[in-house]
This record gives structure tokens, C-alpha cells and sequence, in this order.
């Protein structure tokens, strides 16, 4: 069917009618975000035309100055050690640009330098924390924050307080370190395993403040002699006392001429003036308690005193002698015991020494800590031997005698103070 057709009045079909809300939508959207663009650009012209104002001062994160400290440079110590580094105090107005936060101390594992021998020492009590002196130095492989115990020097000091000496202090584990912690275990009736283990280290409780200061005074400089090379001439010298600084604050401190010098590492010790602080092991006196029994263990190089209820009181290295013929086995007795002796060089003792060979008499070498027998003699009931110091105390358990039995000269002035004649010594294969 034919779609009916509409006819307006003059003929003319009326005009279509367009849809413009697409248009204007359009053109909205556009003017938005012309707007949006010139408010932006207005806001970034007034940001770059604020006249720049001045910055105030950043706070030190390490010290905040007051009004009266504020200047161009301080110092500033290093956590524990008496040497200062420079340390910058920023200005009021610095730019974000180019202020530079001052860098903390140095951590833990950066060896730090000893004092210098004009400074004074760090804390006023004049004693220093083992954990952030010398662990570095002594243990580089030790892990931060490991305990005390695992510092071998601080195993090694505490052993000693306990009369359990492992020789010349050194803070290197070894064997007489093991050995020290056996007979600490021994007498403590816990397993012997010669291990720091956690029950040995909670009765032992190591660590704490061990070091202390050193002033070296214008005495100590005075009494340094030289030690003559000959027999004759130690004959002709009336004390043999210490030939270095170095050799008396090692010896003092009980400990490994080496050590001092890792404790003290910016210190020429070729050199030393009176006033020089050196840092050393702190040695803190044991009581006194009388040995009822001495035993001496040749295969294990080691000493015992025991008391009278046959608990053991003490343990030292032992130098034992050379030739197996010349070593006393069986129970002797003390006969006599002498604070710093002399020696009498008996030529046909010493049968591998060319002076000996030249020397028909017997010489007298003065008393002294380089005394042959060094600071204590223990005489014994067998004609020639005895239990004696040491001129060379880091040797001891390291080497072998003529035939007496050496300590280190602390260990044996220590023994020597708690027996008595008739006090007997059990020596054993």
C-alpha cells in the first residue's frame, strides 16, 4: 500500500530539524579544558616569580649546637678511642642542594685508632669496653654483635681470673687455651669438652670492661737497661731489669708483647716519651689460697695446685726439659722458695753454649724479670731443680728447659706465694 504523502499549504515540504546536542557537548568539554590549562599555567608563572627565601638551619643529627657552640669546625671523638676526625657544623643558610648531612662514627668494623700519647683517655673511669676496643683487631673474622665469649681475649682474661692461665695473653684460641678451659670444666664437674659452650661461658661470664690506661712515667723510662749478650756480662750488670717499655707492659699486663701493640696501633714504641697513655689488659689480683699439692704433667705441659680437699685451684703452662733422661718423675718436695733471685751459670749445664765451653767457673747473674729463673724460684728436693719464672714468659709451654720446670714470671711469683716447704709436687710421665 502507498505511504500517504503529506502536502503543506504552498506546495513545500517543511525543513528537517537537526539534533545539535552532540555539537555542544563538544564545545563544553573543550572549554574546560582550555580553562584548566589556564589556571596551571597561571599557578606555575606565580610559583616561578615568589622571590626565593632563606632556608633555616638544619639540625646536626649528631650533636645540636647551641647559640655559643655554632662555628666553622669541631671535633667530634671516635666511639672508643681518644682520636678526634673533623667534623663540619653546616651553616644557617645552606641550599637543600649542597647541604651535606654529617657521616656517623665509623661502624664497629672498622679497626679504630689507638690514643695518641698526648690525649687523655676516653672515659673517665680509665677503663675501656672490650666489644667495641679490640674486638677488630684481634678477631677481624668475629660477626658484629657476637658475644662476648667468642672474643678470645675475653675468654682468656676471664680464665685467668679464675687461676686458670693460658701464658702470655694474646686473644688467639690454641691449645693452651683449651687446655685452660679443661681444667675450668674440671672444676666445675661439667663435661671437658675445652670448648667456650654455653654452660662454661654463663659460669665463666666473660667480657665486661677489661682494658684499662697505662701512663708511662718518667721512672719506668729510667730503669730500661739493655740486657748484656754474654753470660759474663749479665755476670757484670748488678739488675737485669727491662730493656723496653713495651717488654714491662707486656709482662705487667700478663700478655703477649704482640697484643700490646694490636691494642695500640698508632704508637711507635721505638720512641716513647714520659706521659704516653697505652691501653692494656686490666690484671686483677687472686685471692690467696694455700696449695696443698702441686702436679705436674709432662705430656700435657701443664701445672696444677690443688688444695686441701684436693679441689683444683689453679692451672699454668709448663716448660718441661729437653732431654727425657733429665726430667724428674715421681713426688718431690719444696724446699725452699726465693723472690727475685740470682743465678749461678754453671758451665757443664750448658754444654751446647760456646761460652760455656771458654768459661771454666761459675758465674752469678744479678735478679731481675731477664734473670735466667726470671722473678721466683721454687726449689725443690732434688738437687738443680726447681719450678722458676722466665726472661721469656710468651715461650712457655712453647719450648723446653734444661730441666727445671718454667712458668711465665706472674704464674710463678703467684705459686710461689701459695706453697710452702714441704709442700709436695707429683710429677707425672
Amino acid at each position: 500500500m502507498a505511504r500517504p504523502s503529506i502536502q503543506l499549504q504552498g506546495g513545500r515540504r517543511p525543513p528537517r530539524r537537526r539534533n545539535f546536542n552532540g555539537f555542544w557537548f563538544l564545545a563544553l568539554l573543550a572549554l574546560a579544558a582550555i580553562a584548566v590549562w589556564v589556571w596551571y599555567s597561571y599557578k606555575a608563572r606565580s610559583k616561578q616569580s615568589t622571590p626565593p627565601q632563606a632556608i633555616p638551619a638544619v639540625a646536626d643529627p649528631v650533636q645540636t649546637p647551641t647559640a655559643s657552640a655554632v662555628q666553622p669546625a669541631s671535633s667530634t671523638p671516635i666511639a672508643g678511642s681518644n682520636a678526634v676526625v673533623p667534623r663540619r657544623i653546616p651553616s644557617p643558610l645552606v641550599p637543600p642542594a649542597t647541604h651535606t648531612v654529617p657521616e656517623s662514627p665509623p661502624p664497629a668494623s672498622t679497626p679504630t685508632p689507638a690514643p695518641s700519647p698526648t690525649s687523655a683517655p676516653p672515659e673517665s673511669s680509665g677503663t675501656h669496653s672490650l666489644s667495641n676496643r679490640i674486638r677488630v683487631p684481634l678477631k677481624p673474622e668475629e660477626e658484629p654483635g657476637s658475644l662476648p665469649a667468642t672474643n678470645s681475649l675475653a675468654l682468656q682474661m676471664a680464665l685467668a681470673a679464675q687461676g686458670f692461665s693460658c701464658g702470655s695473653l694474646d686473644g688467639l684460641p690454641g691449645a693452651q687455651t683449651g687446655a685452660a678451659l679443661r681444667a675450668f670444666q674440671l672444676q666445675q664437674g661439667i663435661e671437658e669438652t675445652g670448648r667456650p659452650d654455653p654452660e662454661t661461658v654463663r659460669r665463666l661470664h666473660p667480657g665486661g670492661r677489661l682494658l684499662v690506661s697505662r701512663t708511662i712515667t718518667t721512672n719506668d723510662l729510667e730503669h730500661l737497661h739493655p740486657v748484656p749478650a754474654t753470660w759474663l756480662g749479665k755476670s757484670q750488670v748488678r739488675h737485669l731489669d727491662f730493656e723496653s717499655i713495651l717488654e714491662q707492659v707486656a709482662e705487667e699486663s700478663h700478655a703477649h708483647p704482640r697484643l700490646i701493640q694490636r691494642l695500640n696501633p698508632t704508637v711507635n714504641f721505638g720512641a716513647l716519651t714520659a706521659e704516653t697513655v697505652l691501653i692494656v689488659p686490666r690484671v686483677d689480683p687472686l685471692p690467696v689460697h694455700r696449695a696443698a699439692l702441686i702436679r705436674i704433667s709432662l705430656s700435657q705441659r701443664w701445672l696444677r695446685a690443688y688444695d686441701d680437699h684436693e679441689g683444683l685451684l689453679l692451672q699454668f703452662p709448663c716448660s718441661i726439659g729437653r732431654m727425657a733422661e733429665k726430667r724428674p718423675v715421681g713426688t718431690l718436695h719444696v724446699v725452699v722458695t726465693v723472690k727475685d733471685p740470682n743465678y749461678t751459670f754453671d758451665p757443664s749445664v750448658f754444654p751446647e753454649s760456646p761460652e760455656a765451653h771458654q768459661t771454666r767457673t761459675k758465674l752469678i747473674i744479678a735478679p731481675g724479670p731477664n734473670n735466667p729463673v726470671g722473678v721466683a724460684w721454687i726449689g725443690l728436693d732434688r738437687p738443680g731443680f726447681g719450678i722458676h719464672g722466665t726472661p721469656s714468659p710468651e715461650q712457655v709451654g712453647r719450648t723446653e728447659s734444661h730441666g727445671c720446670f718454667r712458668l711465665a714470671n706472674w704464674n710463678a711469683e703467684l705459686l710461689r706465694q701459695r706453697v710452702a716447704v714441704g709442700t709436695p709436687v707429683v710429677v707425672e710421665p
